[in-house]
């Protein structure tokens, strides 16, 4: 219990037969419940938590898919379970199975949930120096990039580090999400952000000490994850634009986003027809290049001016 709330910890786990007896080991008292959930594990996972289970943990439930799902239907699984069994106060946590988390951050996690100052919290590694330092290069530098797109996607400008899976949320928010709908592998943060926005939920960036080189193998490739969440972060951007501003609540940010993506599309299909001519046939009238000058710069600023007005809109979301 954390201040009179139940606590579930959801800890979606694949080939984690080396730490995964290191996080249960390591779960705060504070923690009600532990779903594991083994997401067809090939290593040995299965016959750990088995073992655990008969002999360790009272808290312990382990929930196993048939087949491999990815690590965000992972943890929609064991957000389901959560939901059946939590009462309508509790708070339900993510932490993974590769002991990447420090238990120690649980607290702060949960704090403002606690005192309903958010509906969903978010561990952030990039607040401190010591993420430069401990993080390797590449992974922070990709993960910067994802989370500055995350930032236009969701609408959540204030919250950082995307990629961080370190997460709490009330019930009463789970039991409004549409889970079901979410990227089942990488991206399922990323995508759960944008979801949020879509009710309105407020979310709270908290502090979180980065863990790393404590055994964990990652099987993150950047070179495919960045440009397959590029294209999740684009069509969740405009799917949010549709449902938040058109469906549930006509906002006039539309007219400007709209106007500006054909002023900037047609502005760019325009310029590069302007330097095939001028290539191939030689030279053509200057209000043609002022003309398209025009269309792209009025198209950008009013690309710039949709943008505002979503993070004006969402500014109490925090």
């Amino acid at each position: 219990m954390f201040e009179g709330r139940s606590v579930f910890v959801v800890v979606p786990a694949y080939n984690e037969e080396k730490l995964i007896g290191t996080v249960v080991a390591t779960m705060p008292g504070i923690v009600d419940r532990i779903i594991i959930v083994d997401d067809a594990s090939t290593d040995g996972t299965a016959a750990v938590l088995e073992s655990m289970s008969s002999t360790g943990d009272p808290r312990l439930r382990v929930v196993r898919h048939p087949k491999n799902g990815g690590v965000g239907a992972a943890i929609v699984t064991g957000y389901k379970a959560a939901l059946q069994e939590a009462r309508d106060n509790a708070l339900v946590v993510v932490m993974a199975g590769d002991a990447q988390m420090d238990p120690d951050d649980l607290p702060r996690l949960l704090a403002p949930l606690a005192i309903d100052d958010a509906d969903y919290t978010k561990g952030n590694r990039l607040r401190s120096g010591e993420a430069w330092k401990i993080i390797p290069r590449h992974r922070y530098l990709g993960n910067a990039a994802l989370s500055f797109a995350t930032k236009i996607a969701s609408g959540y400008w204030h919250v950082a580090d995307s990629q961080s899976g370190y997460t709490a949320i009330t019930r009463d928010a789970l039991a409004v999400l549409q889970l079901d709908r979410l990227y089942p592998r990488y991206g399922f943060p990323n995508h759960l952000l944008v979801e949020l926005n879509n009710y309105d939920f407020r979310v709270r960036d908290v502090p979180i000490r980065p863990v790393y080189n404590v055994g964990e193998v990652s099987g993150i490739r950047l070179s495919r994850v960045i440009p397959t969440l590029s294209w999740l972060l684009f069509k969740c951007y405009f799917w949010r634009m549709k449902e938040k501003y058109v469906i549930r609540d006509f906002h006039p940010l539309v007219f400007f986003l709209a106007l500006g993506l054909v002023l900037t599309v047609g502005g760019l299909l325009l310029g590069a027809w302007i330097l095939y001519y001028r290539l191939t046939a030689g030279s053509l009238s200057p209000n043609t290049v002022i003309f398209d000058a025009f269309c792209l710069i009025m198209g950008m600023q009013m690309l710039f001016f949709a943008m505002w007005m979503d993070m004006e809109h969402n500014k109490g979301l925090k």
